[in-house]
């Protein structure tokens, strides 16, 4: 099968999404398919590169940052890669598209079927889905909403990576069938170290700073603590967020035990995971975080609130789900976790059996390649 995987995002640039197309990528080439990537340009990556037997076009994009973009940059995406989709389809003939957002990818596979007549699938992610982040994107869904609704009626599948996405996106578009194939994780990568000190507490929170990513309440929580508990917290991302944290926890009187690590490249993000013995994720919304998946298969137990994704990954011996914006809630449950060496060390061990069991990338990928041989 002949795959041209559209994401304006993806290694060493984005965040999830981006990371789920490379270890998709990966195992569909590894199954005997070729995926062709086409994907945003960025400083000096080259425009044209074969890695792991995947063919990767970056395109002009304007482009600014690595770890996110703006909507004018979305929108560059879309015209550039309606010009360089169309001449690579012109040249070869693809059996199917995989659109990894329902914007802008999803409108590049959308406006170019009329022409091309090729069969697509759309991936959907959180911030493509109405409802989602209404703090970020009200206004750009009311604006985005009516075209999402074409791009989704014209696909050969529609997926979230969650039920509680699923439950969001039906609530959008209830005529549309939404299938649920969660994220994945590499375990090999992501695996724990030969041998972790679970004592003293080091915590991790590894994500865009953003508000969606709720560390203001984990500050919060985190000054409410004992001082006798003797914790440090590392912030491994960086975004508009960053200063407004830093004010926060010095205002706090805690900047001491945190650690700013700004934006890492992916191949340092394991080192991180190594070193930490615990990870937090306070997010307000999210469709299946992948650091969550990443923190889980490295062996670590997990505190994070009770949202779509974490819902379904968390269990009670894997970590701690707590309701979101309760800083109360998610003090008590930091504070178990780090006053107990002991049931840190099992819950990482839960976590990284949970992930063999359920979220391995190949595992993920065989249920792509039903969708995507179903639209054919």
């Amino acid at each position: 099968m002949r795959i041209l995987l559209l994401n304006s995002e993806y290694p060493p640039i984005g965040g999830g999404a981006g990371n789920a197309s490379q270890y998709l990528s990966r195992s569909l080439v590894a199954e005997g398919h070729q995926v062709t990537v086409l994907t945003a340009r960025y400083g000096n990556l080259p425009h044209r590169e074969n890695t792991d037997g995947i063919e990767v076009i970056r395109i002009p994009a304007w482009r600014r940052r690595p770890d996110y973009s703006t909507a004018r940059e979305q929108g560059a995406f879309i015209i550039s890669g309606l010009w360089y989709a169309a001449r690579l389809i012109h040249r070869e003939r693809y059996d199917v598209i995989l659109a990894f957002f329902g914007a802008p990818s999803g409108i590049i596979a959308w406006i170019l079927y009329p022409w091309a007549k090729i069969p697509y699938v759309v991936a959907l992610r959180g911030g493509d889905v109405p409802g989602f982040r209404p703090y970020d994107f009200a206004t750009y869904h009311r604006l985005i909403g009516p075209v999402l609704r074409r791009v989704w009626r014209r696909a050969a599948a529609v997926v979230a990576n969650s039920e509680g996405l699923r439950e969001l996106a039906l609530k959008f578009e209830p005529s549309v069938p939404i299938h649920v194939i969660p994220n994945g994780v590499d375990p090999q990568r992501f695996a724990p170290p030969p041998t972790r000190a679970w004592d003293p507490p080091r915590l991790l929170f590894v994500g865009r700073v953003v508000y969606q990513k709720g560390l203001d309440v984990l500050l919060k929580a985190l000054a409410q603590l004992s001082a006798d508990i003797p914790w440090q917290l590392t912030i491994v991302g960086d975004g508009p967020y960053h200063a407004k944290l830093e004010a926060l926890a010095q205002a706090l009187g805690i900047q001491h035990r945190i650690t700013f690590a700004g934006w890492q490249p992916p191949k340092r993000i394991p080192e991180y995971y190594h070193q930490a013995n615990v990870f937090v994720f306070p997010s307000r919304d999210e469709g299946m975080p992948n650091a969550v998946l990443e923190a889980m298969a490295s062996g670590l137990p997990i505190v994070a609130t009770r949202i779509a994704g974490n819902e379904e990954l968390v269990t009670p011996d894997v970590g701690i789900l707590v309701p979101k914006e309760d800083e109360a809630a998610l003090k008590d449950a930091l504070e178990r976790l780090l006053t107990d060496p002991a049931t840190r060390e099992r819950m990482g061990t839960a976590a990284r059996q949970r992930v063999l069991q359920h979220y391995t990338w190949d595992a993920t990928a065989q249920r792509y390649l039903q969708l995507l041989r179903e639209a054919l």
